[in-house]
């Protein structure tokens, strides 16, 4: 069994139950020990070996990293959105820890190259902005109707 194999294993069994790049994103680095850059999942390294798991993660870790970074502005947003509302936190909150801790920079693929990193993140910045903006106007219609 090789690593396209577990790659695609993870991608139908598991990745296919978020439908955002940015979620995959997050959930896929939450796999990684940030000390090591080792990654560990049990059900594909006692399916697979936990080498082939390990590249598999990397590989669809990397994968997710370049289809957010596809994303156009609105698709970002729209997906911080859905991203905000999964987890179940006060729009305020998250938006102040995500622009003060920027969690999302721990989320990079390692070896990713630092110009792809900081436009993600340059990205990111702009549409949490257009976010709170518009969370802000729909919060002041709502007092105004």
């Amino acid at each position: 069994m090789d690593v396209e194999d577990a790659a695609q294993d993870l991608r139908r069994r598991t990745l296919a139950k978020f439908e955002r790049p940015l979620d995959r994103l997050i959930y896929l680095s939450s796999m990684r020990d940030y000390n090591s850059g080792v990654y560990y999942h049990d059900g594909l390294a006692a399916s697979f070996t936990e080498d082939v798991a390990c590249q598999a993660i990397s590989e669809c870790h990397s994968e997710a990293f370049r289809d957010l970074l596809g994303s156009s502005l609105k698709e970002l947003v729209s997906q911080l959105e859905g991203y905000l509302s999964a987890t179940r936190t006060s729009p305020a909150v998250f938006l102040t820890v995500w622009k003060r801790l920027e969690p999302y920079r721990v989320a990079v693929p390692v070896g990713t190259d630092t110009l792809s990193s900081e436009l993600l993140f340059s990205n990111l910045k702009v549409a949490m902005a257009i976010l709170e903006e518009n969370l802000t106007s729909r919060s002041t219609g709502q007092q105004a109707a």
